[in-house]
């Protein structure tokens, strides 16, 4: 580990999920982007985890899991704690980062799973190959385009695999295209990082003399855990005492450890190629991590939060915010924290190609923003609210699960059902963890942003099953 490479200390944790800090202005020099930018035109690398919590890194505040390689990614780069996915679960965050629009517009309301699951869900059983993505429309500016780990946006008979979304060369997993080797093995999913990580540099050494643009999806930390014994060897201090098994702690920590080994792996192998300087490495997790009571993860289902209420399957912040690390030397300014600028999935792709120089098609309408300002430094407001749904209520609903719908607009968040059987508004920066309930004091607020969201709610395609709340009765699927 760099021996600079810092973590939040106390001030700057409670600042990062409150309070603003102080940042300096965007240094002079700034990046151009445009057409005719040729080589000068970045790479990038957008490295998401999988299932992953906000609080798990070091550079987040964790001081039990050991991370050094992304404390140092977060060292020489930015660390955004205002970071939003579009999605409590898989294959809508997905889609939102693919598409830079919001999930539901798509019917990906959550994972893809059998056809028989998705068309009681009210769902396609694939993200439309027709829609445009980030990776065709860097393909089309003529940017080589990789991605090796995981799909989830489509499988099975009839799917179309990723090179149908612009994507040149791809091994995945979750996927109708070529997979990952060894899914077999007890192993594949403990050893699946240093897999993608090695695909993922054959194809930055093939393409080094041309722009690039690669995704790496891990598999971890998803349960089912099960890392090898010389994966858990640091952790062995959270070993239970005179049985026969591993602890939760161990298998998590053990996981997350290696995932965070095999990143500065392949982030080192950039470095020592001299493409650091023009390479845009971003970080972050599709969805909170899971819930210890679902069946595949309740030996190791212990992901952090950090003080957010809510994980997986939720739209509280626990569910949806997540952490973000970009890394650009020369342009992204290094250390710094930016807790100022609320950043989202969908504004990837709008980013991605104005920094490319690449047009965003007249019919595209994006749901997210460029938010290119923010990554050399400079915060930036949100023009456009961030707006969820999460269509699976059931009935007796624990304390983190949340509410159907959501919005995120300035300082306020309101989470509501259509039916409005409850209503829930936060003031997020001074109450980040979701507990101060203050819909009742603020009913002008409450108004406003519930006719914004219902209004929205109104342009979504109909769920199959759907009660007077608007609930779809349909259980989901558990474990994925």
């Amino acid at each position: 580990m760099n021996p600079d490479a810092k973590v939040l200390s106390r001030r700057q944790f409670l600042a990062a999920v409150g309070t603003a800090v102080a940042v300096t202005a965007l240094p002079p020099g700034g990046f151009a982007a445009g057409p005719d930018a040729g080589k000068n035109r970045p790479n990038f690398v957008f490295i998401f985890a999988d299932d992953l919590g906000w609080g798990d890194l070091g550079c987040y505040g964790n001081r039990q899991i050991k991370t050094p390689n992304l404390d140092e990614l977060a060292a020489k780069g930015m660390l955004f704690t205002q970071f939003y996915v579009n999605g409590s679960v898989c294959s809508p965050s997905r889609t939102a980062i693919m598409t830079g629009q919001f999930p539901a517009r798509h019917k990906v309301h959550g994972h893809f799973a059998t056809a028989q699951q998705n068309a009681a869900r009210g769902m396609p059983n694939w993200l439309d190959p027709n829609v445009h993505t980030v990776t065709r429309l860097l393909q089309r500016a003529g940017y080589a385009t990789g991605h090796f780990g995981k799909w989830h946006l489509g499988s099975g008979q009839g799917a179309p695999g990723p090179g149908d979304y612009g994507i040149e060369k791809h091994c995945t997993a979750n996927s109708s295209g070529p997979e990952l080797e060894g899914q077999n093995d007890p192993y594949f999913r403990a050893n699946s990082t240093a897999q993608i990580v090695d695909k993922t540099i054959d194809f930055i050494e093939s393409n080094r003399d041309k722009s690039f643009y690669v995704n790496v999806w891990t598999l971890l930390p998803h349960a089912t855990l099960h890392p090898t014994d010389e994966q858990m060897k640091p952790y062995q201090r959270y070993a239970p005492a005179g049985v026969p098994y591993k602890g939760a702690k161990q298998i998590y920590y053990a996981s997350v450890s290696d995932l965070d080994r095999q990143i500065g792996r392949l982030i080192r192998r950039i470095d020592e190629l001299g493409l650091a300087e023009n390479t845009v490495i971003a970080f972050s997790s599709d969805n909170g991590p899971e819930d210890f009571d679902i069946g595949n993860a309740v030996h190791s289902g212990i992901g952090n939060t950090g003080p957010f209420r809510g994980r997986k399957r939720s739209i509280y912040e626990g569910g949806v915010r997540m952490p973000f690390i970009v890394r650009w030397p020369g342009h992204t300014p290094a250390g710094r924290v930016d807790d100022t600028s609320i950043l989202t999935a969908v504004d990837w792709l709008p980013t991605v190609c104005s920094l490319a120089g690449a047009r965003l098609p007249d019919d595209l309408n994006p749901d997210g923003q460029d938010v290119s300002q923010a990554i050399l430094g400079k915060p930036v407001q949100r023009t456009q609210p961030l707006l969820w749904q999460w269509r699976f209520r059931v009935a007796g609903d624990m304390a983190h699960k949340s509410p159907m719908l959501a919005i995120r607009e300035g300082k306020w968040k309101l989470l509501m059902n259509p039916d409005r059987s409850r209503v829930e508004l936060y003031d997020i920066p001074a109450d980040p963890t979701e507990l101060d309930n203050v819909a009742g004091q603020h009913p002008d607020v409450v108004k406003g942003l519930s006719q914004t969201l219902l209004k929205w709610h109104d342009t979504l395609p109909p769920g199959p099953v759907e009660d007077a709340a608007g609930s779809n009765a349909y259980p989901w699927p558990k474990g994925r």
